[in-house]
């Protein structure tokens, strides 16, 4: 059975809850049952933002995560908080570019660091960091394809930036490669 839970963090800004709400429109458009929680804080750019999106084949009982199977940390402060929450053998995906290695539970956990400010920066601009960082999460976990996840950015980007979704899907795949 397909399941699982995951929590994303970074700063306001980074673009969190675009792919926690991308990486639930690739769920639906792949057949699972999707949760999807936006974490608004009262700072947004700069501050601290999150999201919770639980994927299944089977009926979801509840969208709240207490202790999630998987976290992707964007930034030093989301590693602090929600690191030790992860379950036992999950994924974590950990943005290098912005915390050093060192700090992964790697005894306890499957940790892929993947430097996505640099590469963002190395396909052009900063701004694809969020696209990075969700190619490497589902590369990692397997749980839609990546087809899926390209396939459902129209269902996140405006029509007006859709010029854009070549960008967005070269940073999606290289993402992938970073995990791969």
């Amino acid at each position: 059975m397909r399941y699982i839970d995951t929590i994303i963090a970074g700063f306001g800004g980074q673009g969190v809850l675009l792919i926690g709400n991308l990486l639930a429109y690739a769920g639906m458009n792949d057949g699972l049952n999707v949760t999807y929680i936006p974490v608004y804080g009262v700072e947004m750019r700069g501050g601290t933002a999150n999201c919770t999106v639980v994927m299944s084949e089977e009926e979801i009982g509840s969208p709240i995560i207490h202790s999630p199977e998987s976290l992707i940390a964007m930034n030093r402060p989301s590693l602090d908080k929600f690191q030790a929450r992860v379950k036992d053998g999950g994924v974590h995906i950990i943005n290098t570019s912005l915390i050093d290695m060192e700090l992964a539970d790697t005894d306890r956990l499957k940790c892929f660091g993947v430097p996505m400010n640099d590469i963002a920066d190395d396909l052009g601009s900063a701004r694809f960091v969020n696209m990075v960082a969700i190619g490497a999460y589902v590369q990692a976990t397997q749980i839609v394809s990546l087809d899926a996840l390209i396939g459902s950015l129209e269902n996140v980007i405006s029509p007006r930036y859709h010029k854009l979704l070549p960008a967005n899907e070269k940073a999606i795949k290289a993402g992938a490669a970073a995990v791969s």
